[in-house]
């Protein structure tokens, strides 16, 4: 049994669980906000392992109003057969098909107490109440939503005798009301993988599936791919299916070769674009190594490519973008202690640019290394400087108001640089795309917020921020959309988790990961902390001391970096060993703000 399954009951007398084979790795629901992306696919939740099925209950002839709901909440959590056995728990007036793709409202816990609030004659009427956590939409996007929950049932006594609802909470189109556990036996977190608009880039759109069963599942999840993005990433990102297309059949697998085969809409649309998206999306279900791309039947392949496509391919449109292999590692970069900013090599940082530019704080190299920007002491200028060797006039590309201040600045892939002006309870996004001025974002969703880092995914689609709300610095993540004209919506922030009672500073790791310095709840330290943006738990990294933590830097493949003050002295931080995430701290070079290209 999975770890995650082995510790779930269910507890409701009026359904039973039994262990079956095929199932897919746990779903997590959120602690904080929305899902907008799972795991990297190496590191992702395998779809092999063993799950908690429930088999429902049929209601039985002697139930009252009270009874009967309880019944058919415990068995709506149920997804075989079109939810079969709940349909039996309603009249035969009564219109519910939550489908296989349902919205569902997340409870904390089961409702273990209907209890009827008027009844008259053949008539009766049934009140729930719990605490609710979120929703699940169709699509799949869950959003955190804490409140009271409070709904009623209506029933009445059919000429047999017996109870049967006949008014559900939101009538005819209500959905299902699971807990958070039915959610983590009955769904599973996976990716779709969408296009950012330079075209290239594949973006991830994490989603909770449901798992009807196991043989079913690399066809819903096709399916899913075909119907596009979630409502959070709708805008941000691009298909290569032309509208309308849809599977022929389902998804075959003969051994470990998959077929997927579309309709004729499909030929519209860039196979190699619907090749990368299909590779990428299946690749999560270890079953399938390989697999080959119908259209009406007809094989097409690449130009240049077999017929049958590895799932590993289209490595070019990772969302980490070009990832070094063979053991290469990318170099960071580093603020000397004679001022410099220098790369680091071997735990020692080696000058290539020195004078008025190597002084500057939280400098960060563009990804081409053609320039590089930083702050000013009082981090109230953003200054940027070219090439990034020899000594270089720093320009002052931006001032702060008075009282303002701006976050340390941050690169995407395409060279654009982006930074934060921020005080109390009020921020602007600054964005400079090269060879033109800087301009402020035309909406930012964070404009009454402090905002204390802001750092842009490698996909160019997705944002991470340390906001202050309610005067607790809170890990966040938006979505950047690039609306006609060029104008830019950076927006729709949701928190990835409350298990943080404070954040200092935040990298992306890799896209699917933060690494954060932050304080857990049971911490009196700052600490670095691995958080999944899909909301799954996070996890402390490494052991030791490591004095006062200021930054942290993180790249994929990369050891993480700390730059900390101890004694009164500046030092950059590594794992022993890097691979182990246990592995303990040491901080053999003197120098400080740490960072990565980009």
């Amino acid at each position: 049994m999975s770890p995650c399954a082995g510790t779930r009951r269910i507890t409701s007398l009026l359904a039973v669980a039994v262990l079956v084979l095929g199932g897919a790795g746990c779903a997590t629901v959120p602690s904080g906000g929305q899902v907008v992306s799972g795991k990297p696919a190496e590191r992702a939740e395998r779809v092999d392992d063993p799950y908690v099925r429930l088999i429902p209950v049929k209601p039985r002839p002697e139930w009252g109003p009270a009874q009967i709901v309880s019944g058919f909440l415990s068995a709506s959590a149920s997804f075989d057969d079109g939810h079969k056995v709940a349909k039996q728990y309603l009249s035969g007036q009564t219109s519910w098909n939550p489908g296989l793709r349902p919205f569902v409202t997340v409870l904390a816990g089961r409702i273990t107490d209907p209890h009827v609030i008027k009844s008259s004659g053949n008539q009766a009427t049934v009140r729930v109440t719990g605490e609710e956590l979120g929703t699940i939409t169709a699509d799949g996007q869950y959003t955190a939503s804490p409140k009271a929950l409070d709904a009623t049932f209506q029933l009445s006594r059919t000429p047999q005798g017996v109870w049967r609802i006949t008014g559900l909470p939101g009538d005819d189109k209500a959905g299902l009301l699971l807990t958070k556990d039915d959610v983590e036996r009955a769904m599973r977190t996976v990716n779709l993988y969408f296009f950012a608009p330079d075209r290239r880039t594949l973006v991830p759109n994490g989603i909770f599936l449901p798992v009807v069963n196991r043989q079913t599942l690399p066809t819903q999840l096709v399916q899913a791919l075909l119907a596009g993005p979630t409502s959070w990433l709708n805008g941000a990102v691009d298909t290569a299916f032309p509208e309308g297309t849809r599977l022929r059949r389902g998804v075959r697998i003969d051994k470990d070769v998959a077929t997927v085969d579309l309709t004729g809409q499909a030929r519209g649309g860039d196979v190699e674009r619907m090749s990368a998206q299909l590779s990428w999306t299946m690749r999560q279900l270890s079953e399938i190594k390989s697999w080959r791309l119908s259209i009406e039947g007809r094989t097409v392949a690449p130009d240049g490519a077999d017929a049958a496509q590895s799932v590993n391919g289209w490595e070019g449109n990772s969302p980490d973008g070009q990832v070094p292999t063979g053991g290469v590692q990318q170099s960071a970069y580093v603020v000397g202690p004679s001022g410099f900013l220098g790369t680091l090599e071997s735990d020692r940082a080696q000058p290539v640019v020195t004078g008025a530019a190597g002084r500057l704080s939280r400098p960060t190299v563009a990804p081409d290394h053609q320039e590089f920007a930083g702050l000013s002491a009082d981090e109230s200028q953003v200054l940027v400087a070219a090439p990034v060797t020899g000594q270089p006039a720093p320009r002052v590309l931006l001032t702060a108001r008075p009282g303002a201040h701006f976050t340390a600045p941050t690169w995407s892939h395409d060279g654009t640089l982006w930074v934060v002006e921020t005080k109390k309870d009020e921020s602007s996004l600054w964005v400079r795309k090269r060879g033109r001025p800087p301009v402020r974002a035309a909406h930012w969703g964070l404009g009454g917020r402090e905002v204390l880092a802001f750092r842009v995914a490698r996909d160019g689609v997705r944002a991470a921020v340390i906001a202050r709300v309610d005067g607790r610095p809170q890990v966040q993540v938006g979505r950047i959309v690039q609306a006609a004209g060029g104008a830019l919506d950076v927006g729709s922030f949701l928190p990835v988790s409350s298990e943080l009672q404070d954040a200092v500073d935040l990298a992306w790791r890799d896209y699917g990961t933060l690494a954060v310095l932050g304080r857990a709840k049971r911490d009196s330290q700052t600490l670095p902390f691995l958080m999944p943006i899909s909301g799954s738990a996070i996890t402390s990294l490494g052991v030791g001391s490591l004095g006062e933590p200021r930054t942290i830097a993180a790249a994929p493949g990369a050891p993480i970096l700390i730059g900390t003050r101890s004694s009164g002295r500046d030092q950059v931080c590594r794992q022993r060993s890097p691979s182990n995430s246990y592995s303990a701290w040491i901080c053999p070079t003197p120098a400080k703000d740490p960072a990565y290209p980009g």
